[in-house]
């Protein structure tokens, strides 16, 4: 068995373990890279790339649909063909991971090992297979793993997740999704436009990532018009049918209910990729689920010269962060014991469902409501998204009472994947109601109905309107 000595040792060559990778050579350290699963980063395999390119074809098919409404006669009998919908998707996606290989096949042979490793010492790690490595720093980026809950059981065999839902030859006729958060939303109504029944189930009342009431109500109200949510069911039972697919039974206040579907996929989440790491052999202390306390500003797990970064630490689970994430890391093990926190960046997710829905900066349920005005506007007559027939959401932007610094939003309706951008870079550059509100904005334009939101809030910080730049009227506006 062979042993080798390195400064830094990183598991997993994904979004962050390359981006801690970057920033060990760029210190001039020795490193080894270690990647026991299929190459290519969980993004460009199975999560946001395909997942994307299957919601633009749903898309293409939503428009095709409400033509209509324009003026735009389309002929009867339009077909989704699904084989070349879903040869789309793997054809591009393979161009992404495309992308990921070239990057891996540009390092030195020498510091990739292919295999799984697990900790036999505070920083000493054996490849299965491979060699025994000795490290002063390990980066660990073992990413995450789709969860099946145990309700799936009795079907498990028949079970797909978004790890394996892209390589189907066809697109079912029906699917029951199980999870209606991000990933479940966003393949259940993509399916759905595509012309496959779907069902979504939840224990929960809610869907998505929000945490403001209003703006939750409103997704409801919006996707539960279009889509089969049952949402708060209890005591689900899936089964195989004799005769193919299988059977969903389910309770919820509406009584019991039975009903047959093609598929099922599980969306129920991911859950980080530990089991093999067998951490304590590193004398780190966990919790019950197995995982240790991480400082998310150094990356750092306890006192250890140990580092985690990416969807492995169970925090946020999205790429530019599992980036930020593997760049602190990696530059920690690299200048271990010397350790410096890092500023982390304005929070910012995006669920790529129609409306979209966002969450920027610091959510709801993390302000406390007696420190904050919340600026409103609703979508439903907003000008530039009545004339693009997207007219229905509700957003909602949170300001310090005391100062009126922009502080977070929960955000559904048309185009929000932009108009979050703006609110982050706001939140970001530590931007105030009043400073936001002397930006320019064009008519007409979705970004109009945030100016919306940040009058309201100015409204209620009673803040007076001050003139605009080089003492001229304000421009034309709703």
């Amino acid at each position: 068995m062979s042993t080798r000595s390195v400064d830094v040792a990183i598991i997993g060559a994904g979004t962050a373990g390359l981006s801690a990778r970057r920033e060990v050579e760029r210190r001039g350290r020795d490193y080894v890279l270690v990647e026991g699963g299929a190459r290519g980063t969980t993004c460009a395999r199975v999560g946001c790339i395909p997942s994307k390119l299957l919601i633009a074809s749903a898309d293409a098919a939503q428009a095709v649909r409400e033509a209509g409404r324009f003026g735009i006669e389309v002929p009867e009998g339009m077909r989704v063909n699904g084989r070349a919908v879903l040869e789309r998707v793997r054809e591009e996606r393979d161009r992404f991971v495309g992308y990921v290989l070239r990057s891996l096949d540009q390092m030195d042979p020498g510091s990739l090992v292919e295999g799984t490793a697990r900790f036999v010492g505070p920083t000493s790690l054996q490849v299965d297979g491979g060699p025994r490595i000795e490290a002063k720093a390990v980066v660990v980026a073992t990413g995450s793993s789709a969860w099946v809950p145990p309700s799936l059981d009795p079907v498990r065999e028949r079970v797909l997740t978004n790890e394996d839902v892209f390589d189907l030859e066809k697109l079912p006729r029906s699917v029951a999704v199980f999870g209606t958060g991000i990933i479940g939303m966003e393949l259940g109504q993509a399916l759905q436009r595509l012309g496959v029944h779907v069902a979504l189930f939840s224990p929960f009342a809610v869907v998505g990532p929000l945490t403001d009431t209003p703006v939750r109500r409103k997704v409801l109200e919006v996707l539960g018009a279009e889509l089969e949510l049952h949402l708060g069911v209890r005591d689900e039972r899936v089964e195989p049918h004799p005769d193919g697919g299988v059977v969903v039974r389910w309770h919820d206040q509406g009584g019991d209910h039975e009903e047959r579907y093609d598929e099922v996929i599980a969306a129920a989440g991911r859950r980080p990729n530990l089991q093999a790491l067998d951490l304590p052999a590193a004398g780190l202390r966990c919790d019950m689920r197995g995982m240790p306390r991480i400082d998310r500003h150094t990356m750092q797990a306890g006192d250890r010269p140990i580092f985690f970064a990416g969807d492995v630490t169970g925090d946020r689970a999205l790429l530019h962060e599992a980036a930020d994430e593997g760049r602190i890391a990696g530059a920690n093990a690299a200048m271990w014991p010397e350790v410096r926190g890092h500023l982390r960046r304005t929070q910012l997710a995006v669920v790529f469902t129609d409306p979209q829905i966002a969450v920027v900066g610091t959510p709801y349920e993390g302000l406390r409501e007696r420190d904050v005005v919340v600026g409103e506007v609703s979508y439903d007559e907003q000008g530039r998204a009545r004339i693009m027939g997207k007219n229905a959401g509700l957003v909602r932007v949170y300001a310090a009472r005391e100062d009126g610094a922009l502080l977070g939003a929960e955000m559904f309706g048309p185009d929000v994947e932009h108009t979050a951008h703006l609110l982050a870079w706001a939140i970001e550059a530590r931007v105030d109601v009043e400073r936001a509100l002397r930006m320019p904005f064009y008519h007409p334009v979705v970004e109009e109905g945030i100016r919306s939101a940040l009058r309201d809030a100015a409204t209620k910080l009673q803040l007076a309107p001050k003139p605009c730049a080089f003492e001229v009227d304000c421009g034309p506006g709703v």
